[in-house]
C-alpha cells in the first residue's frame, strides 16, 4: 500500500483497511510465522476480519454497493464478497475469540485463503502494488491512513 495512489478512490482509507485484511488473510506463510507465532503488531484473524467489515458493513451487504467509492469495479466487488462470505462462515463456526490455530485447521480455511488471495491480488494490481510483498503491520497501516 506504500505505492497506492491514496487520493484516487473517494474512500481510500476504507479501501486500505480492506486491502490490509485481505492481504493478511491471503498469505499462509504470514499465518504461520506471524499469527501462529504470536508476533506483535499484526493483530490476529479476528482483527483482520474486523478491518474487513468494520466500516464497510460487508457482513451485511454486498461490496457492489461501494463500486466507485471503495472498489474500482464489479469484479473487485465480487471477489471481495466471496472472500468475506468464506471468512465469515468460518468465524461463525469457530467463534470470534478462537485461537488462530482453530481458523487455520478449519476444513474450509484453504478456500477462504484462496478467495482472499484472489481479491487481494486484484486490488493490489489495480493500485499498482506488488501483491507478494509481506503484509505491513497495523502501525504502518495507521500511519498510511493518517497521511494526506
Amino acid at each position: 500500500m506504500g505505492g497506492m495512489p491514496l487520493n484516487d478512490m473517494p474512500w481510500w482509507r476504507w479501501r486500505s483497511n480492506v486491502r490490509s485484511a485481505l492481504h493478511m488473510l491471503s498469505d499462509p506463510a504470514f499465518h504461520e510465522d506471524t499469527w501462529l507465532a504470536g508476533a506483535e503488531g499484526y493483530g490476529d484473524v479476528t482483527d483482520a476480519v474486523y478491518r474487513l467489515v468494520e466500516d464497510t458493513w460487508l457482513d451485511s451487504w454486498s461490496a457492489e454497493k461501494y463500486v466507485g467509492t471503495i472498489f474500482r469495479d464489479s469484479q473487485e466487488a465480487a471477489l471481495v464478497d466471496l472472500a468475506v462470505l468464506r471468512v465469515l462462515r468460518i468465524m461463525h463456526q469457530v467463534g470470534p475469540d478462537a485461537a488462530v490455530s482453530a481458523y487455520l485447521e478449519h476444513h474450509a480455511w484453504p478456500e477462504a485463503v484462496r478467495a482472499a488471495r484472489e481479491a487481494h491480488v486484484r486490488l493490489a494490481a489495480a493500485d499498482g502494488d506488488d501483491p507478494d510483498v509481506r503484509p505491513r503491520s497495523l502501525e504502518v497501516l495507521r500511519i498510511l491512513t493518517r497521511a494526506v
